[in-house]
């Protein structure tokens, strides 16, 4: 079936319909990883968006349930060149067009991905359409595309109802915000006794579990969205609680703490990043990222946080340490790790800083 992607910029890309048929609106990114598109699918933090791949090639190993990183997938659409309908793994259990279809997300194949992903570079992430509709009207269209807005997908994503994680060591109180299974099985094969919370669980409800430690995690969406969680994470913050954020909580601490935020032109989503280390020899680590706001380093009270890390690339921010407190926050992925282990080390580091803290 033939579909169509129409951008706000009036663009329309042509192809063929892949998963649901229904029409979407929402806000196009692009990824650059060559795999882990089961694992881009399953991320919360897509929530509100539509993927566009870069890889020229996806779904050849097809669906393996063991490798999602949540329940269900999140992303409003997938935006592929060419779609393998016939995976080729022993450890596939559904093609990529049936996941799609099974979760009713519609998607588009067989249109020039680097096209779009270079108008996307040059004229920043855009709204666009994705639809089975030949009557749509690009004209009466664009208004619809330039009114979309993600709003606040943190509550779409995050977790319903308190879970835990046992372990032996010390007591983790991981705030989902999205976040990927990973983060939580990094912690707990570490030992840690993991308690995952609501994004929107109070700053008192938190400490009354009387955490040895605290994790923020990724997530969907403007961090200034969140309005009611910065105002809780402020109340963590003036603890003396051990503290590690990642992506969307990094920016949540960020804003907690007096500092701003902004959205960039395109972000940075895929697994090939390069992030300098600027507390330690200047290392770089290659990292998966995922995100479209960052903190505005130039904004940051140099008395509250410093710059621990930096994106090669552009020279944003990938991190901080803050000053007199037990804590850091990333905006990479470490428990991605496409290197396959490069930043993972800062799980440990979180661990010895909750033990030192602990024993003091």
């Amino acid at each position: 079936m033939k579909a169509s992607l129409i951008l706000e910029d009036g663009t329309v890309f042509t192809g063929t319909s892949i998963g649901s048929t229904r029409t979407v609106i929402s806000e196009i990114v692009f990824n650059t990883s060559m795999t882990g598109y089961l694992e881009v699918l399953t991320d919360p933090s897509y929530a509100g968006q539509a993927v566009c791949m870069t890889y020229p090639l996806i779904g050849n190993y097809g669906i393996c349930r063991e490798d999602m990183e949540s329940g269900r997938p999140w992303p409003d659409g997938y935006i592929v060149h060419e779609l393998s309908r016939l995976p080729s793994n022993f450890r596939s259990e559904d093609t990529i067009q049936n996941f799609l279809k099974k979760n009713d997300i519609p998607g588009i194949a067989g249109i020039d991905t680097r096209s779009l992903t270079r108008i996307l570079r040059e004229k920043g992430t855009m709204n666009g359409m994705i639809t089975t509709d030949g009557s749509s009207v690009v004209g009466e269209v664009i208004e619809r595309l330039k009114a979309y807005k993600t709003g606040k997908v943190v509550e779409k994503v995050t977790c319903r109802e308190k879970t835990r994680l046992l372990g032996t060591g010390p007591r983790i109180a991981l705030l989902d915000f999205g976040a990927k299974k990973d983060i939580a099985l990094n912690l707990n094969k570490r030992g840690m006794d993991v308690t995952v919370y609501p994004a929107l669980t109070e700053a008192q409800e938190i400490l009354d579990g009387q955490p040895d430690g605290i994790m923020l995690s990724n997530g969907p969406g403007d961090p200034k969205e969140c309005e009611s969680i910065i105002r809780e994470i402020r109340k963590l913050y003036d603890t003396d609680i051990p503290i590690f954020a990642i992506c969307l909580g990094h920016q949540l601490m960020a804003l907690a703490t007096g500092a701003d935020t902004h959205k960039m032109k395109y972000g940075h989503r895929g697994g090939n990043h390069p992030v300098r280390d600027l507390m330690g020899d200047g290392r770089v680590y290659i990292t998966s990222q995922n995100h479209g706001y960052v903190v505005d380093v130039d904004s940051v009270d140099k008395s509250v946080a410093v710059p621990a890390f930096e994106n090669v690339n552009d020279g944003t921010n990938e991190g901080l340490t803050y000053i007199g407190k037990n804590i850091f926050t990333v905006q990479f992925h470490p428990e991605a790790c496409p290197g396959p282990h490069d930043s993972n080390f800062l799980f440990d580091r979180f661990l010895a800083m909750v033990k030192g803290a602990k024993n003091a």
